[in-house]
């Protein structure tokens, strides 16, 4: 899909009437989003731009190039800074997890001046397919990507954020020959080319590697596969939510259901009892106790919690 057919798809559910956030960090992608979005109508923009501290003068320069072109587009303007640096080593945590956090309580506090809580953001296609991969090797269940909107809850502040991706659907080769042919520039992220995080080697290294063994570029099949399972895991979702409510379940009415809807149910259920950490073992021990005859009567799970089936009836404790 082309820049301009993203843009008109997001505009039919969001009008260029209503007012929104942009993150812009000064990259080909999000001055790309920026400038694609105004072409498209939008005007009730406020440009946002967080600077992480991380790259020296590069980083004042980021901030600058953003100012200005918020000025010369006539759009408002936010801009704000954070050691994030200092913030991962006080919390223990890598400077991503640390930048995202401060991202995300930058546009809480933007959302609060300018009464407003959609926040688009500038993700494509190969961050997406990138996105998948890393989930995928990091164990989670099925292909997980990042969806076009999210609602996004941040600490502190009581209305979650509305996240919006609308170029989850164009490539980064489309967006540089956009870039080109509209003669746009843009600031080059230096940290890109970094083999640090996880995240830019798959970039680099991995997803590079797999397109040679495939011989063509698997990207598209990625955020395909991603796509499908996702909708998939929308509707085990709508299956499973009713059973939030109950106190117990039923051990021989799940039995009777398909073992995907066993493992969705299970999950939803435990989640709405307050546990937390349940990754796919904690699933599966659960699932063992509906074996009446070799399985056992009780299983522990993260949190110094466990579940007991007692006369069929799963019950979690304490």
């Amino acid at each position: 899909m082309s820049i301009e057919e993203a843009i008109h798809a997001f505009t039919l559910r969001h009008p260029v009437r209503e007012k929104k956030l942009v993150g812009v960090s000064g990259g080909r992608d999000s001055v790309a989003l920026l400038h694609a979005l105004v072409a498209g109508g939008h005007r009730r923009l406020v440009v946002c731009h967080l600077d992480h501290r991380l790259r020296g003068r590069s980083s004042r320069a980021d901030a600058a190039f953003v100012g200005r072109l918020a000025e010369r587009l006539g759009l408002k303007l936010e801009v704000d800074s954070v050691d994030v640096a200092a913030a991962a080593w006080d919390a223990g945590e890598s400077e991503e997890s640390a930048g995202r956090r401060a991202r995300h309580r930058f546009f809480a506090a933007c959302a609060r001046r300018h009464r407003c809580r959609k926040v688009i953001l500038a993700h494509h296609a190969d961050d997406q397919a990138e996105t998948v991969l890393f989930n995928l090797f990091r164990g989670s269940a099925g292909l997980k990507g990042m969806r076009n909107e999210v609602a996004m809850p941040v600490a502190g502040s009581k209305t979650p954020l509305q996240l919006l991706r609308p170029l989850l659907t164009v490539s980064r080769q489309d967006i540089d020959a956009w870039l080109t042919k509209h003669g746009i520039k843009f600031r080059e992220d230096a940290s890109n080319g970094s083999m640090d995080p996880v995240r830019n080697r798959i970039r680099h290294e991995l997803m590079p590697a797999i397109c040679r063994v495939m011989g063509r570029d698997v990207r598209a099949a990625i955020c395909r596969a991603a796509a499908i399972s996702s909708e998939e895991s929308d509707w085990l979702d709508s299956l499973a939510a009713p059973y939030a409510a109950h106190e117990e379940l039923d051990g021989r009415t799940l039995k009777l259901q398909p073992p995907a809807l066993q493992r969705r149910i299970i999950h939803t259920w435990l989640k709405s009892r307050g546990f937390t950490g349940i990754g796919a073992a904690a699933v599966e021990s659960v699932r063992g106790l509906l074996d009446t005859v070799e399985g056992p009567v009780a299983v522990n799970l993260p949190g110094n919690r466990f579940v007991r089936r007692s006369k069929a009836k799963l019950r979690a404790l304490p």
